[in-house]
């Protein structure tokens, strides 16, 4: 019988046949796969005269077949994983992991690639060309391809036991996020769409009744609205220990072996420390440049959290609390002084805020600024929850979309967006598939899916990252879509959130669930006048978590004890008792669960910088619809993936590079 992975796929638009392919079919297709690309690679280091075509083109289709088998296991892996799953993630990432330490320390293939980097002015390059072979040579170097003897080989081991690690980090946190839950026995304070998620929850775990997980569209408004404080302090703690329980699943000491081997891994490439190696390729450059911008937001944001700390404890005192305030009191305070001051709450927004909705508010700003027109399909996906649609323009396809948007046991946690086949052009005009994920809370049957404001900003976001994919216009996969410096990668996904603040736009899709009502406009002045309220606490949480990051990986030695490093940077920041970092070590999946983020947490700050700014040029230029802005953000920023330095396409869609002003003003922490 024929494998569904290594056939011909006759479905619409080449979308992977979820409902042939069995997890049986992935390791033999693999093995195939891998096979047929050595092959490939072997072809291209055949003695010839090196060119443009025969080295980086062929270099760039060698992996197809990879991709073919990879592309849809990963998508299952992340979204919808079972045991058979994770046991084949854990073969195939040492495997994966071997293969490109392989092609990298190919001396023949590394040979013609470094001719053609000598003679590139002679070689009649196109400006995205002479882009594509300088990342190609970049990143052989960067793998080690001039390195030989015992230095190759250590790396290839170090960087496989790295591939092995992440993997394992990964799974032991999904363990913990799946095994909780606490029974609800006492709802008291809690508003029916909590009660409704707890009781759809409880189903999902066929545990009898309403339960609490740590999903964070549950938990978080458990945290906000129950008026146990006992019961908020264990689901809490719960929360903040994933990864840190003991036994199998506790990644304490896998943390400190991946950082161990990444300040090795630089040392071998002759880095001073992970972090030099990590920042050299992003805008940022060096850790020095991202400390200055991390404590120049500390600093305001700290202050404003420990005046909101003692607001929050006074009104504790006056409910008759004892002691200082908690961690787990802050977000039951918060919500209550949200209501006394703005007179506002999550129960009464919720309703407004319908996923299909918001879904439908998030494409309409697509055809407002890009002209995209969005048609549901029929297709096999990956489990019932997902649901896909057509994207054209002017009648063209553009893209594949999938929305996967309900938290599960399955899936790991956040909220992420990739693409199953990214957009290029060297292998015929091939159109992305890109899937958004997020967890949100899945409501009973028949019930409307609500999400509160973070959510939606998380729709948002996530559709912005889609965006960046499907407007992709470049010939080489390399440079597609997000294939852009990691803290340039949030620009588009953040930029796009301030859509979700047009009063328009929320006029006409923050509709309530049961009367259609669209939201009052006294609500939704509330609600964008609360927009930066309790923002100390999410910038300080966010920030001591990426000062943890910098911190783990800026020094030439790895710390030998994760945790008391971590405890060592709180204390010398001064963080407030009752405010932990966002991303504890154990459960900081954006930095141990592979390289992604290592030593780029803060990422999505740096690309705040801009987003802020490039949001006040809209504002500035016509307002949040201005055509040719939209015609400049496009054709600079989602279109042009890395075909160019991201500094030099933000400054062809500005101007000039921002400075913190415009997201100190935006958090609502400027002076």
């Amino acid at each position: 019988m024929t494998n569904p992975l290594r056939a011909p796929w006759n479905t619409p638009f080449e979308l992977p046949p979820f409902d042939l392919i069995e997890d049986a079919h992935f390791a033999p297709a693999l093995e195939e796969a891998l096979e047929e690309a050595r092959v490939a690679i072997a072809a291209i280091c055949d003695g010839s005269e090196p060119t443009f075509a025969n080295t980086i083109e062929s270099l760039s289709l060698a992996d197809a077949p990879l991709e073919k088998v990879l592309s849809p296991f990963f998508a299952l892996a992340g979204a919808d994983s079972n045991e058979v799953r994770e046991g084949l993630m854990r073969d195939f990432s040492p495997m994966l992991s071997a293969y490109s330490s392989e092609i990298t320390a190919n001396a023949d293939l590394f040979a013609r690639i470094e001719k053609l980097w000598e003679t590139r002015e002679s070689l009649d390059l196109n400006d995205e060309q002479h882009r594509v072979l300088m990342l190609v040579h970049r990143n052989f170097v960067r793998s080690g391809a001039e390195l030989t003897g015992y230095a190759a080989d250590r790396l290839a081991e170090v960087k496989q036991r790295l591939s092995v690690l992440g993997t394992q980090f990964t799974q032991n946190l999904l363990a913990d996020e799946r095994s909780w839950f606490m029974p609800l026995d006492d709802m008291a304070g809690l508003p029916d769409f909590v009660i409704q998620a707890a009781t759809a929850a409880g189903e999902d775990k066929d545990a009898g009744g309403p339960v609490v997980t740590l999903s964070r569209s549950l938990i978080v408004p458990f945290l906000q609205f129950s008026l146990r404080r006992d019961l908020r302090e264990k689901a809490y703690e719960a929360w903040t220990a994933r990864g840190a329980n003991g036994g199998e699943t506790d990644n304490r000491a896998l943390a400190a072996e991946i950082l161990a081997l990444r300040a090795e891994r630089a040392n071998l490439l002759g880095y001073d420390s992970f972090a030099d190696y990590k920042l050299e390729t992003e805008m940022a450059k060096t850790p020095g440049a991202v400390r200055a911008l991390l404590m120049q937001v500390w600093e305001p944001a700290k202050s404003a959290a420990e005046a909101d700390a003692q607001v929050l404890q006074a009104t504790m005192h006056n409910d008759g609390e004892t002691g200082p305030l908690e961690p787990w009191d802050w977000r039951y305070y918060s919500e209550k002084r949200r209501a006394a001051e703005h007179d506002l709450n999550e129960a009464e927004l919720k309703p407004y805020l319908q996923l299909d909705r918001m879904i439908e508010a998030a494409f309409d700003c697509s055809n407002r600024l890009f002209g995209l027109e969005f048609a549901p399909i029929d297709a096999p996906l990956y489990h019932e929850d997902c649901r896909a649609w057509d994207v054209t323009r002017n009648g063209e396809h553009v893209a594949v979309f999938i929305g996967d948007y309900f938290a599960r046991g399955s899936k790991r946690s956040g909220a992420w967006c990739s693409a199953m086949r990214s957009q290029q052009k060297l292998a015929g005009d091939i159109r992305p598939h890109v899937i958004n994920v997020c967890n949100f809370a899945k409501p009973p049957k028949d019930a409307p899916a609500l999400l509160s404001y973070d959510d939606a900003r998380t729709l948002f976001h996530e559709f912005g990252h889609a965006l960046h994919q499907m407007l992709s216009d470049v010939t080489y996969e390399l440079i597609s879509g997000t294939s852009v410096p990691r803290d340039f990668v949030e620009l588009p996904s953040q930029l796009y959130e301030h859509w979700l603040e047009v009063p328009d736009v929320l006029e006409k899709f923050a509709t309530h669930a049961e009367t259609g009502e669209p939201m009052p406009r006294d609500l939704l002045d509330r609600m964008l006048g609360a927009a930066t309220y309790d923002m100390g606490f999410s910038t300080v949480e966010y920030v001591a978590s990426a000062m943890v990051d910098l911190a783990f990986h800026e020094t030439e030695d790895a710390p030998a004890d994760p945790m008391q490093k971590q405890a060592e940077v709180l204390e010398s920041l001064g963080m407030p008792h009752a405010i932990r970092m966002r991303h504890a070590t154990p459960h900081f999946a954006h930095v141990f669960a592979g390289d992604g983020y290592s030593s780029g947490y803060y990422s999505y700050m740096w690309s705040e910088v801009m987003d802020a700014d490039a949001f006040q040029a809209f504002e500035e230029n016509g307002g949040p619809f201005d055509p040719a802005m939209a015609a400049k953000l496009e054709k600079h920023i989602l279109s042009a993936g890395g075909s160019e330095d991201a500094a030099v396409l933000y400054q062809k869609f500005r101007g000039s590079m921002p400075d913190a002003t415009a997201l100190l003003k935006g958090r609502g922490l400027a002076n």
